[in-house]
């Protein structure tokens, strides 16, 4: 399903008239047909294209609490598919309204609210997944202010991941403008001062060539990971909303990055369940729910397998007592005795899932600067031992590198 922008010409008693019109439909093809059953004539299609501050008004998390929070005080006393119609229609701002299109269209064609909320890309997995079982038990009510929890937790880590990300980048920025001037001062400056002995001249440019080979990858290699970090963030970006992609995979090989998304995956996957539970959604369809709302491949299997063994008639602690959880994560799921336990469980596993992703983030963020000072260690410390081959001072360097500052 997709937004259409269509160009239609139709004839009336004073001549033809040119109309711009907005159809939520899989395909042009389909646009086509319903131009035509309405009397009209195709001058273009294209699919409609979101500008950027539409996007960015769009991920907002605060407008997408504040559009739940309409759906939720509206549905009092009309349905929640109703709701939504009534929050498009009074909408005036005109960006608000072309986000809003897609929902618009498909409640026009009959469907229902949670794929009205669908059609809007707004919302991640997880939401979404809280907002159709609850859907499903006819708890759509119940379920929205989980949903809001979901959405404002999210925002929590999402800020973790933008925190880790950003100390990361300003340790490769770092590294990679302090070798790139201190390198060609301080090969000048041993250029500018060489022996005037033969033999010590040979040995003199050897040591040499190999500090700047040495400088050279520390900065090609700096430089490499900045863009790779870089090329990471550009395929997240366009990725987004997708389940896996070739990337995702890549970076989740790396063993501190990899169990920190996964920690994190976890948390919110669980978090989810527990809130689907909490608003009475049947086991089944939580499961079910709990699948989609995650976009790491191992949480996502660790819930298609403990539905598929609870479906062969398994009880449901040891249905969920499986790899990839940990020791103590599986010793909680194996004590449950009622089907009540299980979101106070869930919560549990979530919140000492977030606990771990706390702590891989400040493993992360320390390793990062404990790299930062291997690299210039080696670089200078590659400086000071070209001197002491040379058997040149400090206090020399220093000086003549001062006065070519000045």
């Amino acid at each position: 399903m997709q937004q259409w922008i269509a160009e239609i010409a139709y004839d009336t008693t004073s001549g033809a008239k040119k109309a711009t019109e907005t159809f939520y439909l899989p395909t042009a093809d389909d646009v086509r047909e319903v131009i035509s059953k309405k009397g009209g004539y195709v001058l273009s299609i294209r699919p409609y294209e979101r500008s950027p501050l539409e996007r960015l008004l769009a991920r907002s998390t605060w407008w997408q609490v504040q559009l739940l929070r309409g759906i939720q005080f509206r549905s009092g006393s009309t349905s929640p598919g109703v709701a939504l119609w009534k929050i498009i229609q009074a909408e005036t701002n005109p960006r608000r309204q072309n986000i809003l299109a897609p929902a618009r269209e498909a409640l026009a064609r009959g469907l229902g609210v949670i794929d009205a909320l669908k059609a809007l890309n707004i919302f991640d997995h997880g939401t979404l997944a809280i907002l159709a079982g609850s859907e499903r038990a006819n708890r759509l009510i119940e379920g929205i202010p989980h949903a809001i929890q979901s959405i404002t937790q999210k925002r929590k880590n999402t800020r973790a991941i933008m925190g880790t990300m950003g100390w990361l980048g300003f340790d490769v920025f770092s590294i990679v403008t302090s070798l790139w001037a201190g390198k060609d001062m301080v090969l000048k400056w041993f250029r500018d001062n060489p022996p005037s002995d033969p033999d010590e001249l040979e040995k003199f440019t050897l040591v040499v060539n190999r500090l700047g080979l040495t400088w050279d990858i520390l900065i090609y290699l700096s430089v490499a990971t900045g863009a790779f970090m870089c090329w990471c963030i550009f395929s997240y970006w366009i990725n987004r909303g997708k389940k896996d992609w070739p990337t995702a995979r890549l970076v989740r090989k790396i063993p501190l990055i990899g169990g920190y998304l996964r920690d994190l995956a976890f948390a919110d996957s669980m978090s989810a369940a527990a809130r689907m539970l909490r608003g009475l959604v049947p086991i089944n369809t939580t499961l079910e729910q709990s699948a989609e709302a995650s976009a790491a491949p191992d949480v996502t299997q660790y819930w298609l397998d403990t539905l598929a063994d609870l479906s062969r008639g398994m009880t449901l602690g040891s249905a969920l007592d499986r790899a990839p959880l940990r020791r103590n994560e599986r010793l909680e799921l194996a004590a449950l005795s009622d089907l009540g336990q299980v979101a106070t469980v869930m919560e549990s596993i979530a919140e000492m899932r977030s606990h771990a992703a706390k702590s891989k983030h400040s493993m992360i963020v320390w390793i990062a600067f404990a790299i930062t000072g291997v690299f210039l260690a080696i670089a200078f410390g590659s400086a000071i031992y070209a001197l002491t081959v040379m058997n040149m001072s400090m206090d020399s360097m220093m000086g003549g590198l001062m006065q070519g500052a000045v």
